[in-house]
């Protein structure tokens, strides 16, 4: 299979990681209004699955280093294999709520409040299963990015709205969000072997536990995705039968694109971890937040009815976060 040899490849991949995790619910944004993000969703997590496969039996089955997925997939535990499929379960009922937020509030504050809070405890975590890196450096840049989360609320309680309640039931359910999207990972990387040249018997290569892990999330979808369809947060209600009526090819196309851009942000991030370290691969590919908010205010306009006061907020916001995440980035050279 393939490897990531050195840091800087690792950092690199987890800037892609970056800019895909920021970017794929664009293709939510742009399909037909009659297209509820639960419809959406059933494509979205075909596409994850899809992507999945195709790394599984192409870099995970070739390359000098490893074990090739089969062969991986062979010699598993079965308590690794549900670890794996348990991090994609609990992952998907956290990504179902950031699509609701999305759909509710949009992604300027599904994603500072929702994947910031997410980073946070990832990133405490994972340094707890695997602590490379300074501390000090460390913890201070999530500080930075916890203030910044502490600020894009105060941005969005800004907006003027109906009514509180749409206010805060965007903010409560990004902060849901967070706690169960801050705790998938750990999960997953307890089933991965630590080294990946020659990985320990019983555990998973990354291509394998990747593969799993969409398992987890598309079975899932079947539990948590239809039941927001029966009881919806937000809009009417849905039935199964609108995924074959209501959508057009384009609908349908546009939904799978996203599932498979957010995957090679996913894949990246988890192969990038054995070099980079836990805290810091998942660290880094957290930073998705600033690009889904440069994408929501400056192209789907999401704070446009909000004071000018506003703006200033949303400046020293990024300013906050990007320091965080360079603290983050250094904290492993000391």
């Amino acid at each position: 299979m393939v490897i990531i040899e050195s840091y800087p490849a690792a950092v690199i991949l987890c800037l892609i990681t970056m800019i895909c995790w920021g970017s794929w619910a664009n293709t939510m944004k742009v399909t037909g209004k009659n297209w509820f993000f639960q419809l959406y969703y059933w494509d979205y997590s075909l596409g994850v699955l899809i992507f999945s496969l195709l790394l599984a039996f192409t870099l995970g089955s070739h390359g000098t280093g490893g074990r090739p997925f089969l062969e991986d997939l062979s010699q598993a535990e079965l308590k690794n294999l549900g670890y794996a499929l348990l991090a994609g379960t609990i992952f998907n009922l956290s990504n179902v709520l950031l699509v609701t937020v999305i759909d509710i509030a949009g992604m300027a504050i599904a994603f500072p409040i929702g994947v910031g809070l997410a980073l946070v405890l990832g990133v405490i975590s994972g340094y707890i299963s695997k602590p490379l890196g300074n501390p000090w450096i460390l913890f201070t840049g999530l500080a930075c990015i916890v203030a910044a989360i502490i600020l894009d609320g105060m941005a969005y309680s800004k907006i003027p709205s109906e009514g509180k309640k749409s206010i805060m039931k965007g903010i409560v359910l990004s902060i849901l969000t967070g706690i169960f999207m801050g705790f998938f990972y750990p999960l997953l990387v307890n089933s991965i072997s630590s080294t990946l040249v020659v990985p320990e018997a019983g555990k998973l290569t990354p291509y394998t536990a990747i593969v799993f892990f969409s398992v987890g999330l598309m079975a899932s979808s079947f539990l948590w995705n239809y039941y927001l369809m029966r009881k919806p947060l937000t809009g009417p209600v849905i039935s199964g039968k609108d995924y074959f009526t209501n959508g057009t090819r384009k609908d349908h196309l546009v939904g799978i694109l996203g599932g498979l851009i957010w995957c090679l942000g996913f894949s990246l991030m988890t192969l990038a971890a054995e070099k980079a370290g836990t805290a810091i691969s998942y660290g880094l590919g957290q930073g998705a937040t600033m690009i889904a908010v440069l994408w929501g205010v400056l192209v789907w306009k999401e704070f446009k009815l909000a004071p000018s006061s506003v703006n200033k907020w949303l400046v020293i916001m990024f300013i906050l976060y990007l320091s965080g995440l360079s603290l983050i980035i250094i904290a492993k050279q000391y």
